[in-house]
Parts: C-alpha cells; sequence; structure tokens
C-alpha cells in the first residue's frame, strides 16, 4: 500500500512541478561529476599521452641487464606493444679521427610514440642493416664522412638526426648521438661481459591493462632496475603533468562538492514542503513506519530519475566539450564505466547522507501542526547533518581522487566555510536587528528580512559562499599553474646550448652574442668532481650499500660543479644564506634532503686528484624544468679556482637567425652546440594543451557554481511569497518591494563574497602547501571584488527568481501554495 501511495504521489507532485527544485540538484550533482570526471579523464589521458612522446612510449623498464624474459611473455599476453633498445658509449673512428659517441640500437617498432625528427622531416622506419643515422654535430665534428668504423664494423652514414623522442635533455651528457639497427651490435664486438650498457624495454597499450602489468612487474624489479613514466622525473614535463593531473582532480572534487550542496539544499526544501503533508496523515492515522516507507520510496523515486537524467546530461556534456576540443586531444576515448559509476554512487550516496536529517525532522512532524502551523518537530541533531554530510563528501571524494591530501584539503575548506558562515554570518544578521525593525525604507526593509529570516540566511550563505569559494580557488590555482609553466618557457627560451667552452673564449662569444642581438644566459663554469665525506665520514655507493657494507651513501657518480658570485634564475633560497664566503658551498635542496644535509655541515670533494672540503651555507630550490644551466652544488670562485675548467651557456635563436648557427660552428669549432629547439616546440604543444584542459574545467566549475546559486535562492521562495502576500495587505508598494528584495539578496551576496575571501584563501594555503608545491601570496584584489561581485551576482539571480512574485497582486499571493 506504501509503495502505491509513493507512487501516485511521486506521479502527482511530478505533474505539478514541485519536484522540479529536487530532480534538478540530483541531477546537476550526477551531471557534474559524471561530466567533469568524464572530461577530466579524457585530458588526463590525453596529457599522458602527449607527454609519452618524450619517453617514446607509455612505460620504461632501464635496466643494466637484459631483464627476465618472462616480462616480456607476459606483456605479450596483456596485449601490450613493446619495443627493445640498448644505449650505450663507444669510440667511432672516420677521417683518422676518433670520437665518443652515444649508440643508440633499436629494435623494429621503434618509436612507439612520438617519432623520429631528421634534419628532411619526420622519419619513415629505421636505418637500414649495416647504416647509421647520426646526429647533426657528429658529421660536423668529423667532417662529415660517408662512412665510420664502430668497433669491428664500418657502417654508412646516411641521415642526419635532427631529435629522437626520448633523447631526454642533459647539456652534460655532450657526446653525439648515433642510432642504428639491434641486429648490428653482435657484429661491432663492443659488448662484453661486464661492458656498461643500459638496456630500454619500452611498452605501450591501454592504461588500465599498463597498471595491471605495472602491479605484476614492479616487485620483479631489483634496485638497479628502474619502472619509468612520463612523471618519473625523466621527462622535462614530469611536474608539468603532475600539477595538471592534481588540478584536475581538484576540480572535479569541487564538482562533487557542489553537487553535494545542491542536494543538501534541496533535501531540505522538499522535507519542508511536505511537513503539512505529514502532519495531515499523522492526523488520519498513519504510523511512523508508514510514513517513514512512503516518503522513502518517494525519495528513492526522485533520485533514480535524477540520477539517470544526471547521467544522461554528463555524457550529453563531454560529447560537447570532446567536439570543440582539438583533434589531438579528442582522439584520445576515455573509460565510460568509471564516470558513470561515479555518477550514480554520487547521487544515491548524497541523496541519502544528505537527505537524512531534513527527513528525520520531516518524520517527527508533529499532528498539531495541522493547526499550528509553526509547529516544526525536531530541532536538534545539526550535528548529525554536519557529520553525515562531511562524511559523504570525504567518501565520494576519496573514491574519486584516490588521494587523502586533496580529499580533507576540500573538506576542510568546507568545515570551515560551514562554520564561520554559520556562526559569524549569523552574527552579522543578527547585527541589523535594531535597525530592521524600522521599515520606512527599502534598506530598512531588507535588513528587516535578514532578521526574520536569520537562520534560513544563515544556511543560505553557506550555499552562496560555497559557489564563490569553489570559483575563486580553481581561478586562482589555475593562475598560478599557468604562470608557473610560462615561468618555465616563456616566450623566448633558450633552444640552444654551448658546452666545452674554454676559459679564454668566454669573453669573444659574449661579445659575438651582443654583436648579433642574441639574448643569452650567463656562461657557467664546469668542472668535475666527486663528494667523498660528509663531516669527514667518508662515503659509500649504493651498490656497496646493497651489498651490506656499513656507512653512509653518497652519490654514486662525478658532479657538475660551478662558482657564482650571485644566485642564479629559477633558483630560491629555502634556508640560509647564498652569500657565499671563500670555501662555502650552496646546495640543492632535493639532494640535500636525500643527503640528510644540515646548514653548517662540511663536504669533501675529490677534484683533480686533490681534496677541497668546503661548508654548507645554503639550500636552494632549483626549477629543473627551465632550460636554463643549473647545478647541484655551487661555490666561490675561490675554493674554484686551483682546478681546470670548461663552460657552458645556452641562447635563444629566432627562426630568422638560424644562419648564424653555421657562422658559429666556424668560429668557436671546438664549442659544442646542443639543439634543443625541437624540445621546446614540444613542451609548448604540452603547455598548451594542459592550459585549455585547465580553461575547460574552468568553465564546466562556472557552470555548476550558477546551477547551485539558483537551487539555493529557489529554497527560500516558499517563505519569501508568504512575506511579501503579508507586506502588500499592509500596503507595501510594488517599488519598495522590488528595492527592498534586490538590497537584502545585495546584502547576502556581499557577506558571502566577504566570507569566501577567507575561506578561500584558507583552502589555497593548504592546497598550495600539500598538494601543489606552489608559492602562497595574498589576493588583495579579492577583498574588494569578492564582496561587490558577490553582491552584483546573488542580487540578479535573486531579483530574476522573485520578478514573477513581485508582479503579483495580494489576493494572487495569498492564494498560491507555497
Amino acid at each position: 500500500m506504501e509503495a502505491r501511495l509513493a507512487w501516485r504521489l511521486f506521479k502527482r507532485e511530478l505533474s505539478q512541478g514541485q519536484l522540479l527544485l529536487i530532480i534538478l540538484a540530483i541531477t546537476l550533482a550526477v551531471m557534474s561529476v559524471t561530466g567533469l570526471a568524464r572530461v577530466s579523464d579524457r585530458l588526463q589521458i590525453a596529457i599522458n599521452g602527449q607527454a609519452s612522446k618524450f619517453i617514446a612510449a607509455d612505460r620504461i623498464i632501464n635496466s643494466p641487464v637484459e631483464i627476465d624474459p618472462q616480462i616480456l611473455v607476459q606483456a605479450k599476453e596483456l596485449g601490450l606493444q613493446q619495443v627493445s633498445s640498448m644505449q650505450f658509449n663507444s669510440m667511432a673512428y672516420a677521417n683518422d679521427e676518433f670520437q665518443l659517441i652515444t649508440v643508440r640500437a633499436v629494435a623494429q617498432g621503434y618509436p612507439l610514440k612520438g617519432t623520429i625528427e631528421l634534419d628532411t622531416g619526420p622519419a619513415r622506419g629505421l636505418p637500414e642493416l649495416g647504416s647509421i643515422w647520426y646526429e647533426t654535430r657528429l658529421g660536423g665534428i668529423l667532417s662529415y664522412p660517408e662512412s665510420l668504423e664502430l668497433g669491428n664494423s664500418e657502417f654508412t652514414l646516411t641521415r642526419e638526426i635532427a631529435r629522437l623522442p626520448d633523447a631526454g635533455f642533459n647539456p652534460f651528457a655532450s657526446s653525439p648521438v648515433v642510432l642504428m639497427r639491434i641486429e648490428d651490435v653482435a657484429k661491432t664486438g663492443i659488448i662484453q661481459p661486464g661492458s656498461r650498457v643500459t638496456y630500454l624495454y619500452q611498452f605501450a597499450g591501454d592504461s588500465a591493462v599498463l597498471k595491471q602489468f605495472e602491479n605484476q612487474v614492479k616487485p620483479l624489479l631489483n634496485n638497479s632496475q628502474r619502472w619509468v613514466d612520463v612523471q618519473s622525473g625523466d621527462s622535462p614535463i614530469a611536474e608539468a603533468v603532475k600539477r595538471a593531473e592534481r588540478f584536475l582532480l581538484l576540480a572535479s572534487l569541487l564538482g562533487i562538492a557542489l553537487a553535494c550542496a545542491a542536494i543538501g539544499i534541496a533535501a531540505q526544501r522538499y522535507c519542508q514542503r511536505h511537513f503539512d503533508v505529514v502532519a495531515m496523515l499523522k492526523t488520519f492515522g498513519a504510523s511512523r513506519k508508514q510514513i517513514r516507507i512512503l516518503f522513502g520510496l518517494h525519495l528513492l523515486l526522485v533520485t533514480l530519475l535524477g540520477v539517470v537524467f544526471g547521467i544522461i546530461a554528463g555524457l550529453a556534456l563531454d560529447a560537447v566539450i570532446t567536439s570543440y576540443l582539438p583533434e589531438s586531444i579528442a582522439a584520445y576515448g576515455a573509460p565510460l564505466a568509471r564516470p558513470v559509476l561515479l555518477g550514480v554512487a554520487t547521487g544515491l550516496i548524497s541523496a541519502f547522507m544528505f537527505s537524512a536529517y531534513p527527513l528525520l525532522r520531516l518524520l517527527a512532524i508533529p499532528p498539531l501542526r495541522v493547526l499550528q502551523r509553526q509547529l516544526e518537530g525536531l530541532q536538534f541533531g545539526m550535528w548529525l547533518h554536519l557529520l553525515l554530510s562531511l562524511a559523504a563528501m570525504a567518501l565520494l571524494g576519496y573514491l574519486y581522487s584516490n588521494s587523502i591530501a586533496l580529499t580533507m584539503t576540500v573538506v576542510a575548506g568546507v568545515l570551515l566555510l560551514g562554520v564561520l558562515l554559520s556562526l559569524f554570518g549569523f552574527a552579522l544578521i543578527r547585527a541589523g536587528h535594531s535597525v530592521g525593525m524600522k521599515t520606512t525604507n527599502p534598506f530598512q526593509l531588507a535588513l528587516a528580512g535578514l532578521r526574520r529570516r536569520a537562520r534560513q540566511n544563515a544556511i543560505q550563505l553557506v550555499g552562496f559562499s560555497a559557489a564563490l569559494v569553489l570559483l575563486l580557488t580553481i581561478i586562482a590555482l589555475r593562475q598560478d599553474l599557468l604562470n608557473e609553466w610560462q615561468k618555465q618557457l616563456p616566450e623566448q627560451s633558450p633552444n640552444y646550448f654551448l658546452v666545452n667552452i674554454a676559459p679564454d673564449e668566454a669573453a669573444p662569444l659574449n661579445d659575438y652574442f651582443a654583436k648579433h642581438d642574441v639574448k643569452a644566459t650567463d656562461i657557467y663554469p664546469v668542472i668535475r668532481g666527486r663528494l667523498t665525506q660528509i663531516n669527514g665520514e667518508t662515503l659509500i655507493s649504493s651498490e656497496q650499500s646493497r651489498n651490506g657494507d656499513p656507512g653512509r651513501v653518497g652519490i654514486s657518480r662525478e658532479l657538475n660543479l660551478t662558482w657564482r658570485n650571485s644566485l642564479p634564475e629559477n633558483n630560491e633560497i629555502v634556508a640560509g644564506e647564498f652569500n657565499l664566503d671563500d670555501y662555502d658551498v650552496s646546495v640543492e635542496s632535493e639532494v640535500a634532503e636525500r643527503l640528510e644535509l644540515q646548514l653548517g655541515d662540511t663536504l669533501t670533494y675529490m677534484i683533480d686528484n686533490q681534496e677541497l672540503t668546503v661548508t654548507v651555507k645554503s639550500f636552494r630550490a632549483v626549477h629543473w624544468e627551465t632550460l636554463q644551466p643549473n647545478f647541484f652544488m655551487i661555490f666561490s670562485e675561490k675554493a674554484l679556482a686551483p682546478f681546470a675548467y670548461t663552460s657552458m651557456a645556452s641562447f635563444h635563436l629566432p627562426e630568422s637567425k638560424r644562419h648564424l648557427i653555421i657562422e658559429l660552428i666556424q668560429d668557436f669549432p671546438t664549442v659544442s652546440i646542443i639543439d634543443v629547439g625541437a624540445m621546446v616546440a614540444q613542451l609548448r604543444q604540452i603547455i598548451d594543451q594542459v592550459s585549455l584542459s585547465l580553461t575547460l574545467v574552468l568553465v564546466l566549475v562556472l557552470a555548476a557554481s550558477s546551477l547551485v546559486l539558483v537551487a539555493q535562492t529557489e529554497a527560500g521562495m516558499a517563505t519569501r511569497q508568504r512575506e511579501l502576500a503579508v507586506l502588500r495587505t499592509f500596503g507595501a508598494s510594488g517599488s519598495l518591494l522590488r528595492w527592498s528584495t534586490g538590497l537584502e539578496f545585495a546584502l547576502l551576496g556581499a557577506i558571502a563574497g566577504f566570507m569566501a575571501v577567507v575561506v578561500a584563501e584558507f583552502t589555497l594555503y593548504l592546497l598550495k602547501t600539500q598538494v601543489f608545491e606552489l608559492n602562497v601570496y595574498m589576493h588583495w584584489p579579492w577583498w574588494a571584488l569578492a564582496p561587490i561581485a558577490g553582491a552584483i551576482i546573488v542580487a540578479a539571480l535573486g531579483t530574476w527568481r522573485c520578478r514573477a512574485l513581485l508582479q503579483q497582486s495580494c489576493s494572487q499571493l495569498l492564494k498560491a501554495r507555497a
């Protein structure tokens, strides 16, 4: 019987439009989550897909020895594409000259992602057996021979390489690269037992399958083998990709928060509309169990309808946005199951947990309300409502992001928002008590309205401010991330590096740059040295540590050291001072953390068979993503003065001046030139796509925030309708009511804007320090602009929604039902 009555009630209210608000709220919730999840998944997959071209695959196993063949069998069984390659150094001989080169020996199918760029354009295929493709500068060094000897074999030089997709970026590795077929390696006789070789096993395929493969393979790798992806730090855009993914996750989490706010508002309004219905049912003898079943089924039907509409709208939203995306992004598919399941879970979990307390209030309505309409039954238990609401938001947030830091940051911001607005907002409204009793003008009438609806307005402030907080947070983070990436790659980023600059060539080079108006960085001296002791304690290598040898682990390779009298660009002091004395050193912060260094520690280096001991004076944060010379250790000039050095620099050369490269090679034949222009172009492409992604997500959050504001405005219409009827009865004019209504909403919006800035600054502090690692600063213009914008937006929405009520006569208002 209850089910039949619930269905009849559902059909009646659906036909009368009384369910529109809650269905719209649930539809908004599911649409926001489904649409944002699918769009952000697509953008995330596209960004990673484009970024994977920097490593020529989706995943790589980097190993000093050949891996277990069973791993390759597993990859094949999972349907992954795979290709193997080798990398080693050797001496090449041509035209009576020897040259150290880096050999890349690759198998058919390389590269899995990206393309090999030749001097004539993108390559098709690989070198023929017995031939080699070579880096342009090798030809210049060896006077462009037709062939070269490598080990026991001679190879024909056929094509010039402009760039390999997975060449990486290390200006200190100055040996030219050659590309050959892996089948030709054996006949060179170079690879012998004990030879230093890097084996690269590259894989590509579906992200879910790759994750499954990773879970199977990673436990099988030893300490000398590495699992590499675009976020491993080997890619110059690793940090940009990580931050973009975190931003997309955050945007979707904020979408969930918006959805929860909309459902909470709608659920409260839904239950308020049925207070009289429950009182009537109890008067006619309905039991508490019957009423619980009746409204439980009714709410379930409403929720299911909202979920269905929300999923359809979310998928339509994704289709519309995808149609406007660049083809390079739209081509990437996104999984359908996860966004749909997340949308369903959002609708069901949030509808239940946000409706629990309003439903308890509804069930507790006494029958006497039939006679005394001010009775509302249950008036306590808000702590339960808050607990359930936060639990729902945290559960959905973690299910989506799998990130405790992101989820708890959003929950902390929401909790602060609720506390501040419930207390401080209520106090601000109550402060207008004495003025609000005088209703001789619109402003005083607006204050009176704020006071009469103090509790309801405090709740409305939460909804208005939540939307504004989310907007401010997304706008600020998007701008900060874009600014950060622009710093990494400004318009005139260096596209060439010079290495092996002799000391007597530094001044002529600077003159050459000045003469041709070429923008160049400073020339940095480079000295090779090995860190051997910390505070007098001899360091051991990682391999010795793995073998069980006691001692402190150091850095198992030579370091590139430099001196500077001033702090370089893209470096920030995080501890200590940079003004170096004669025997001080400034250490990069991550290296300092890994070596467990403290300010004042002594470091001993071995340079040219001589010991140098210096004191740690400062720690620096270095932006490695910038294409500028950067170093782990920076010394004073006096400390490194006894040692021989070469130098390096980078410069930007526009396309119109590319001819200067030939002249530069002729004037400075011993200087090695590294062209990173192709890498810069590829980096810019990735950053442009990330920027587009952030903009799209911002638009989605803007739309969702606007809908929440509309839902919040709708929630108070019934009470306002009754008050307008009373005021009309006592002779209030239409203009007075219009102005007072607009001013009341404007005051609410101004308070909401002010509180939104407070919470947004707090949330941004947590996000920047705990998640995105960005600089923290105050957004001072917000403190004036947000209250003004809040007042204008909320006043416009409120006046627009009330326009029909304000145009009705006293009799029409009294006849209409809330």
